[in-house]
């Protein structure tokens, strides 16, 4: 699909002191290859594996788009880290044939900080915001008036004597992502006139996505050994790509450079990543939660403390994961260990005196019995 808006710069910006935290790719010319993460891109709605209503929603939403010759809605995705937010973004743009600025949300301070970027955009360019969720309310307060009527007001002046000047803008579209979608403010989600969700990825596509990849990197790699590295990757393709060029390495250094699944299955030995795809920090969450706590419930700060991670490590990277691979439950009054944790880690449950006394155990809500 050819987009109506053919212009842009043609590299990367590099801010400088004091600048916002942001770059500008264009449609064209954006470096995809610029490094092996950037090289595993797709680089447009066909080659993009996985997700497949909502590729075929945003394929709807940007070809009618295009026919009329118009921007598209504002478009936000929500979903775990690494299942591909920010390809889609680059997509959005490469298929609109428009510019692609990037910023994120803790970027976005001052309401200035925001003013400078949408004054810059010309019509058919791309803004996206990662994290959106933790943009500052002033700069998000100026994003509503732009996103509905493509204007801002500059206040000039301050105190009483304050005036506000409307600038207008060029029509442009807003992508946004967020790891925490309950975290938006309403008038901020409503302004979106498409969501989607993104959830995890099927070991099938996740083959895909190895295969694919090794193809790009000229890794030799068996489709069972693509399979093996598959289903050890959190439903997530970030962490595939990453586990296949740490595969990588193992084969050449103590191999003859083929993935074969032996030694895909020595190589994630190595790196310390089991069956299912924990690693040794979710390892110790479990291990920590069944030894030191008999499988719960304990609260999360506790926890944390066991590992000696911080609480939003383990609420934002393991849990959802362990949630997922059904070796963890969230309750009430805390994290509790399934069967299949203790199977998996090939421990028992201690059996408890029943005169032994209950200990307290911190909740969610504080501290309380076991029962």
């Amino acid at each position: 699909m050819t987009g109506p808006f053919g212009h842009g710069a043609e590299e990367l910006h590099s801010p400088g002191a004091g600048d916002v935290a942001d770059a500008e790719l264009s449609a064209s010319s954006t470096p995809f290859d610029s490094d092996v993460e950037g090289a595993l891109r797709p680089r447009n709605l066909g080659e993009f594996i996985g997700q497949e209503t909502v590729r075929e929603q945003l394929d709807l939403v940007l070809t009618a788009a295009t026919r009329r010759g118009v921007v598209p809605d504002h478009l936000l995705f929500s979903g775990p880290p690494g299942l591909g937010k920010t390809s889609l973004a680059m997509i959005v743009a490469a298929e609109l044939g428009g510019s692609l600025r990037i910023t994120s949300g803790p970027a976005l301070e001052r309401p200035g900080d925001l003013a400078a970027m949408l004054s810059n955009l010309i019509e058919g360019d791309v803004l996206f915001i990662d994290e959106i969720h933790r943009i500052a309310r002033p700069a998000e307060e100026m994003l509503y008036l732009a996103m509905e009527d493509f204007r801002i007001d500059i206040m000039v002046g301050k105190g009483p004597g304050a005036t506000s000047i409307p600038l207008e803008i060029s029509p442009f579209t807003l992508v946004g992502a967020t790891t925490r979608s309950g975290a938006l403010t309403g008038p901020l989600r409503d302004r979106f006139g498409f969501t989607a969700h993104m959830d995890f990825y099927s070991d099938a596509d996740l083959a895909r996505i190895v295969s694919r990849a090794a193809e790009i990197l000229a890794i030799h790699v068996e489709p069972e050994a693509a399979v093996e590295i598959a289903g050890r990757s959190r439903g997530t393709p970030r962490i595939a790509n990453r586990l296949l060029r740490r595969v990588r390495d193992f084969a050449e250094v103590r191999a003859d450079g083929r993935v074969t699944v032996p030694v895909a299955r020595a190589a994630l030995e190595v790196y310390e990543v089991d069956g299912l795809g924990l690693d040794r920090l979710d390892r110790a969450v479990l291990r920590a939660l069944l030894v030191q706590h008999e499988g719960g419930p304990v609260g999360l700060s506790t926890l944390a403390v066991a590992v000696g991670e911080e609480s939003s490590t383990l609420e934002e990277v393991c849990e959802p994961f362990l949630v997922r691979a059904g070796l963890l439950a969230r309750t009430p009054r805390g994290r509790v260990a399934t069967a299949a944790a203790w199977d998996h880690l090939g421990l028992r449950r201690a059996e408890r005196d029943p005169e032994e006394p209950m200990l307290p155990v911190e909740t969610e809500t504080g501290p309380g019995p076991r029962g």
